[in-house]
């Protein structure tokens, strides 16, 4: 079975982001940029799957600038076989994501598409279930546990009431939540050999979908500054102040 890892390149998580001074976006300049966290999650259980005998191969693909080859790259490191990238400069949002994704599927013939549930950067949630309904496939969302089973994927998913078992008939869509795995570590042999495996490039207009933005961003900001904490006395003092200058009682 064949299975298709959507990768994304973000900000590093461990970076504090900064808001442009004329308010259009974030600024990513000079900023170290890594793999989403829950992609790699995505990457991390495929491989697995593929230890345990039950993929035979593992595609990587990413959707932007041509810097998303490092990205690929990493992907490969860790275990993935071959890679895509669609390239464009245009800025993709989550739709537009999901039909390349739609495309590379009918190219590909996947049995088994794994996801991070969303990326670090737009905190959209929406690329998984948008690609399921576009190419009418089963789908199980916030993963925590998968396994390939006579055929079917049984997912384990945490729901508000504890835990809920779906079996799903391949191919099928899973987006992949944090305690799904813990990826391993990439290692250097991994990543001069990830430098000689496959990686196919690929336009929007060649996979036939329209990439425009369907939303403007109007304005970016940061949230506004915390004002410092105070101490009090007594019980009375903060009862008084929640309900004088707070009024929250």
């Amino acid at each position: 079975m064949k299975v298709l890892v959507p990768v994304k390149r973000v900000v590093d998580y461990n970076v504090k982001v900064r808001v442009k001074s004329d308010k259009t976006g974030v600024d990513i300049a000079n900023v170290k940029m890594s793999m989403n966290p829950f992609d790699e999650i995505a990457v991390e259980e495929a491989v697995r799957l593929k230890e345990k005998g039950a993929v035979s191969e593992i595609v990587a693909v990413s959707c932007g600038v041509a810097q998303c080859q490092e990205t690929l790259r990493t992907a490969m490191a860790i275990g993935a076989d071959r890679a895509i990238l669609v390239e464009t400069s245009e800025e993709l949002q989550p739709l537009a994501v999901a039909k390349l994704l739609k495309a590379l599927m009918d190219k590909e013939q996947p049995g088994l598409v794994i996801l991070g549930k969303q990326a670090i950067d737009d905190d959209c949630n929406q690329t998984g279930q948008m690609l399921a309904a576009l190419a009418d496939l089963p789908q199980a969302t916030f993963a925590s546990k998968v396994e390939i089973i006579e055929g079917a994927a049984h997912v384990t998913r945490e729901v508000d009431g504890g835990l809920e078992t779906l079996a799903l008939t391949l191919p099928a869509i899973i987006t992949t939540d944090l305690r799904l795995n813990e990826p391993r570590y990439v290692t250097l042999p991994n990543i001069m050999k990830a430098k000689k495996k496959q990686l196919d490039t690929f336009k929007p207009e060649d996979l036939g979908v329209n990439v425009a933005p369907r939303i403007k961003t109007l304005s970016v900001s940061e949230p506004p500054q915390r004002s410092a904490g105070i101490k009090v006395p007594d019980v009375a003092t903060l009862v008084a102040k929640l309900k004088n200058e707070a009024k929250v009682i």
